[in-house]
């Protein structure tokens, strides 16, 4: 589905499922590659004290995140212009900002982002078809995320930080999280981790090419800071980094527009299709940053299925262009966009280096 008003419909209508992707037998575009029980992960938030938890670990006004993250993104220009030019700005600041961000939401230390990035190109691989060692990435998350899990429930309450932190405050007190074991709780935090360090870097590294290629906009923003949150959501409509369409299992005969899909089919939404309907929006194909109507794209989903991360997802962005643009006035591609190497397989397309001169 690639026009806006059937991608809304899919996205909202809870007669299309993404959890049951992951049973056995169904139709998919690829390999399944994540353990469906990571897959089914925003199922285990259900109860009203556990969602609570993860969305409260998500604000991202929450006291002290964004400046830890201005300053975090400061060090890594820092070592960046240290270094000297060429530099990978995936590698040098996209992948470890994003990681900074998705360590301070569960609480757990930020020491090297290689320890928790390392296995992320293989846990979200798009494969042909399956094979063995495609989940044990994710099953080593969870061992650690378990782990710090325990180390919290040894804490006095008060000292409890981020949402690991909040899951042993559950794990003690809230009747409606007692059938949740530490592999659940933990899971949780991996899938949100994961997909959330993944999702940033990708748009990030991506949203900054789009500025590289028009130098004007890199100087509007320049002048024109309070604009940032605005050109941020032009960007994620513009620059999608989804690999695939997102896929649904329809639970019910159901009508898409004038097609008729049976119970158990396979339906993709195509979120580029959705973002670039001329229906939708007015010069779909222009970035504007300076467009002041309303910006209502799919990027985060929409629905039950709406993307928890959507929040800080967008802070992470804005801290990361505004320290950019201040920092690196001259900040332009060391290379033709033309000989960049993308991605694939994978379950988003960004680059797989970004190289920058200043």
């Amino acid at each position: 589905m690639s026009s806006y008003a059937l991608a809304k419909q899919v996205l909202e209508d809870e007669r299309f499922s993404l959890k049951d992707t992951a049973n056995a037998g169904v139709p998919r575009p690829y390999a399944l590659t994540i353990p469906p029980e990571v897959v089914d992960t925003m199922g285990d938030i259900n109860s009203a004290g556990l969602r609570n938890a993860v969305m409260k670990a998500l604000h991202p006004r929450r006291k002290g995140l964004q400046d830890l993250l201005r300053a975090k993104a400061g060090r890594l220009i820092d070592r960046i212009v240290a270094d000297g030019g060429p530099a990978d700005l995936r590698a040098g600041f996209a992948d470890p900002f994003s990681a900074a961000l998705h360590c301070q939401v569960p609480g757990v230390p930020f020491e090297d982002p290689r320890r928790l990035m390392s296995g992320l190109d293989v846990a979200f691989m798009t494969a042909r078809e399956p094979f063995a060692d495609s989940a044990l990435n994710w099953y080593k998350d969870v061992g650690y995320f378990a782990e710090q899990l325990g180390v919290r429930l040894g804490l006095a309450p008060e000292e409890r930080t981020g949402l690991l932190g909040r899951f042993a405050g559950l794990k003690e007190a809230d009747p409606e999280s007692a059938h949740l074991t530490d592999d659940m709780f933990a899971t949780v935090a991996v899938s949100l981790f994961g997909a959330g360090a993944v999702s940033t870097s990708a748009f990030l590294t991506l949203a900054v090419l789009a500025l590289l290629q028009r130098p004007e906009l890199i100087g509007y923003l320049r002048e024109h800071p309070e604009r940032t949150g605005k050109a941020v959501d032009e960007l994620l409509r513009w620059n999608l980094s989804v690999g695939d369409g997102l896929p649904r299992i329809a639970l019910a005969d159901v009508r898409v527009g004038d097609v008729p899909v049976k119970e158990g089919e396979l339906v993709l939404v195509l979120l580029e299709g959705a973002n670039f309907d001329p229906e939708a929006f007015e010069h779909p194909d222009e970035l504007d940053l300076e467009c002041e109507s309303p910006n209502a794209h799919p990027a985060f989903g929409a629905g039950r299925h709406f993307c928890p991360a959507s929040a800080p997802g967008r802070a992470h962005a804005e801290i990361a262009l505004e320290v950019l643009v201040e920092r690196l006035p001259g900040l332009r591609l060391a290379v033709p966009a033309e000989n960049l190497v993308w991605c694939t397989d994978f379950i988003k397309r960004p680059p797989e280096r970004l190289p920058v001169a200043w």
